[in-house]
């Protein structure tokens, strides 16, 4: 198998493992959305701590104790992950799938804002007509809801946050939600402690079912931020970009047809609103990979085999 049909393979699994998380996280009734979180951050460590001793891949601790730049870039991650996170599940477990999917559809334009904000770059004018025509979604979903889609923008600018964050660290997956998941480990069995002297917790006190869907978060977590990475290796940042919207299409899709949430003629105009925003956005970034190309090619028009 080619290394490019290997990426897409990788690509397109983890983007359809995070579609369907829905479902999962619905399963993990009756815990409540910080048990739900506390037991993901926990099993995450667990399950990415074993794989990293499989690889023998434990040295790269000692070099990140001697770089505090990094370990406090690493904190905030941890933080804009969770937050993320506590969300994303308070959010399924309210039935409000469609507007978590909401998030992630307008997480690109977040990005491109965050871009323009913090990163001081200027936007080519469709990114500009992109935004606004994302803005203008926002405001009728706003006028549906009868408030802000507050969850779809809390979404979307703590994974924008968290992809800028994660950018400039430059941590490979495994390693890198190693420890974010640590740093997170011990608020979170905290937490669990308190939460069962109270009598609250639901691990071990509902089914035997229950308590391994709620140790498999671990794996559910970790499994396709990997797979992702393996995409992100080897596929072009175009071809990742596409991919990103089948986990909301798919999102969306459990939150009307398996669900039964509403969508009414308002919030479905909002969301024609947010799709052609991405239509515009995706098109014009399309078009200047191939004019990006083609000025490379143009600069060295010399063969590869004569190098």
């Amino acid at each position: 198998m080619t290394p490019l049909r290997l990426g897409y393979l990788y690509g397109f699994g983890a983007y359809l493992l995070w579609g369907f998380i829905p479902i999962y996280l619905k399963l993990l009734r009756p815990a409540g959305p910080m048990e739900i979180l506390a037991h993901r951050i926990l099993w995450s460590v667990v399950f990415v701590a074993l794989l990293l001793v499989a690889l023998r891949n434990v040295g790269f601790l000692r070099s990140l104790a001697r770089r505090p730049r990094t370990l406090a870039g690493i904190v905030v991650a941890a933080a804009l992950i969770a937050v993320n996170w506590g969300t994303y599940i308070y959010g399924v477990n309210s039935d409000r799938v469609v507007e978590t999917a909401l998030g992630y559809f307008i997480n690109p334009l977040v990005s491109v804002l965050l871009g323009v904000v913090v990163l001081r770059e200027r936007l080519r004018p469709a990114q500009w007509v992109a935004l606004g025509v994302g803005a203008a979604a926002v405001a009728v979903l706003t006028v549906d809801y009868g408030r802000l889609p507050y969850l779809a923008l809390i979404l979307a600018a703590s994974f924008a946050g968290y992809g800028l964050t994660k950018k400039r660290l430059g941590l490979p997956a495994a390693e890198g939600l190693f420890v974010e998941s640590a740093v997170l480990a011990l608020p979170a069995l905290g937490y669990l402690g308190w939460l069962a002297s109270r009598g609250g917790s639901t691990f071990g006190g509902v089914s035997a079912g229950h308590t391994a869907l709620l140790v498999a978060a671990g794996a559910v977590t970790a499994v396709p931020l990997l797979m992702f990475a393996g995409a992100a290796n080897r596929l072009p940042l175009t071809a990742l970009g596409m991919l990103q919207y089948v986990a909301p299409v798919l999102q969306l899709g459990c939150g009307v047809l398996i669900f039964h949430e509403p969508m009414p003629p308002a919030r479905l105009a909002g969301f024609t609103l947010v799709w052609l925003a991405l239509v515009i956005f995706t098109l014009d970034a399309l078009r200047n990979g191939r004019r990006t190309r083609a000025a490379a090619r143009a600069a060295d028009p010399l063969p590869a085999t004569a190098h």
